[in-house]
Parts: structure tokens; C-alpha cells; sequence
């Protein structure tokens, strides 16, 4: 039979659990559309609990290509976009999907390669000539393939070297449809070349064979933006939330945690915000 006591503790440990139940669903939070290579990275880990600690809003990602996170965005299934493709989100601005556009912060691009180096690129620092050269030796390359922002820039760079890949790459030019972390394992396991961020590089460690050959070039520079989704497009859009993180990224205290992120003492995203310097 059941005391007193036992029943009064099954009640505290049922409204204890209530409670904590009802603090749960009480949780501000919000969804972030954004490329791969901020997760991949390990940005968003050491960024995003400062940002909790200080707001209270938890962040949940949701890591796409680019043109994949826009498209997330515009189907307002996000409340911020965090990409990089300057051109697509431009576009995405103009469309009215998306506000208070900002750039945050940048890397660069950089092809890695197996170290035997058949296309004979090593060293280059342009980066359309290296492009020739990997077409011409009809050397592996391991390509997004994925409507990314790392896509849409390795696309502009065969385009600029007078390469079609869909004509020309039969039997070297391999598109994974993944994101950074998988193709660079597929070029790690064909000693491919590839077009990678240098933030998800860093961080990449079943590299293999696999070495930095082209980096440098002024075309490589990689400029990464944030933006809220439009909420007069999608009234669920947690506005205030989303600005809180936008105010954040772009404060002293979040261009600061963008700069304090390194690997091994090498830092890997820049931070650039500057008023007034979205679309």
C-alpha cells in the first residue's frame, strides 16, 4: 500500500517533470538555412552557444549548398539564410525572400590534389590556368555537383577557362550531388582534384594524398552573407529572434568569436561587416 510520502514524491516528480516539459516547448529558437562549410567548419560549434549564452535563443542548422539553403528560405522553412554566393543572394534580396541582407565574414577557395600532381599545377596562383591544365591532362576531379555557393564559384572558374565540363569531363569530372565533407572524402579516396573552402579544408581530416596545390589567386576570395527571411512573405518568421542573431553575427562580440576560431593556430574565417555592406 502506498504512504503518504510516496504518493506526495510521485506528485513533485510528475510537476517536475511538467515543468520541464512546458520550459522546453517555451524555448526561443531559430532555424538557420546555411552552407555546409560553417558546420563543417566547426564554426557554428564554436560560435553558436556564445550566442545562446548570451540571447537565450537556441539555433538549429539546417547544412545545405547554398543554392539548396536559398531555396529553404524562400519556402520560408528558415527564419535566416548564412551562405556564400554574393550573386544568388543578391538575387534572393531582390525577389523579396529575404531582408536586412549583411556580409559577415570570408575565406578563400583553394584546389587541393593528390601530391603526384599529373594536371602539374602545384605552386600556381591562377587558378583559371590550373583549370586548363586539370581539363587538358583529363586528370580526376571531384566536383559539388550540388547547386552550392563552392559549386556555383568552381562553375565560374571552367567558364572563365573555356571549359565545358559536361562535354568535356566524360570519364575525369565527377559530380557527387554532396556537400564539402563527402566530395572531399570522394577525392581523397580517387586522388581527385577539387575545389574546396579552405574553413571545411582545415578541418577535413581523411585527406590521404591530398595536399593544397592553387591558392591565392584574387578569384578565390570567398565572401560569406546573412539575411532574414522576408516575414511579410512568411508571418511565421521569428523576427525578433532572427535579428537578435543578425545584430549578433555582425557585433563586436560576434565578429570577435569569427576571428577566435582557428585550427592547429591558423584562423579560418575573416570577419568584414561593415555598415551598410548588404544588398
Amino acid at each position: 500500500m502506498l504512504n503518504h510520502k510516496s504518493l506526495l514524491g510521485g506528485a513533485v516528480a510528475a510537476m517536475l517533470v511538467l515543468s520541464a516539459t512546458m520550459a522546453s516547448a517555451q524555448q526561443k529558437f531559430i532555424v538557420i538555412a546555411s552552407t555546409t562549410s560553417t558546420e563543417q567548419s566547426g564554426l557554428f560549434g564554436h560560435i553558436l552557444p556564445r550566442f545562446t549564452q548570451k540571447t537565450g535563443v537556441e539555433v538549429r542548422v539546417v547544412a545545405q549548398g547554398t543554392g539548396q539553403a536559398l531555396k529553404t528560405g524562400e519556402n520560408g522553412d528558415a527564419d535566416v539564410v548564412f551562405v556564400h554566393d554574393p550573386a544568388a543572394e543578391k538575387k534572393f534580396v531582390e525577389a523579396g525572400h529575404g531582408v536586412e541582407h549583411r556580409q559577415v565574414m570570408y575565406n578563400d577557395f583553394v584546389i587541393v590534389g593528390p601530391k603526384g600532381d599529373p594536371a602539374k599545377i602545384g605552386g600556381s596562383k591562377d587558378v583559371v590556368d590550373a583549370y586548363k591544365k586539370i581539363a587538358a591532362a583529363k586528370a580526376p576531379f571531384a566536383s559539388r555537383g550540388d547547386n552550392s555557393g563552392t559549386h556555383a564559384a568552381e562553375l565560374r572558374l571552367w567558364k572563365a577557362a573555356g571549359v565545358d565540363v559536361k562535354t568535356a569531363g566524360a570519364g575525369w569530372y565527377r559530380e557527387t550531388g554532396s556537400g564539402m565533407g563527402p566530395t572531399l572524402n570522394t577525392a581523397s579516396g580517387m586522388n581527385a582534384y577539387a575545389l574546396t573552402d579552405r574553413g571545411t579544408w582545415l578541418n577535413f581530416k581523411n585527406r590521404g594524398e591530398l595536399t593544397i596545390l592553387v591558392e591565392g589567386d584574387q578569384r578565390l576570395f570567398n565572401q560569406y552573407g546573412v539575411m532574414l527571411v522576408n516575414p511579410q512573405k512568411h508571418p511565421h518568421v521569428k523576427v525578433a529572434e532572427g535579428r537578435a542573431f543578425i545584430d549578433w553575427i555582425t557585433s563586436k562580440e560576434g565578429q570577435d568569436a569569427i576571428a577566435a576560431y582557428k585550427i592547429n593556430g591558423e584562423q579560418l574565417f575573416f570577419p568584414n561587416y561593415k555598415p551598410g555592406s548588404g544588398s
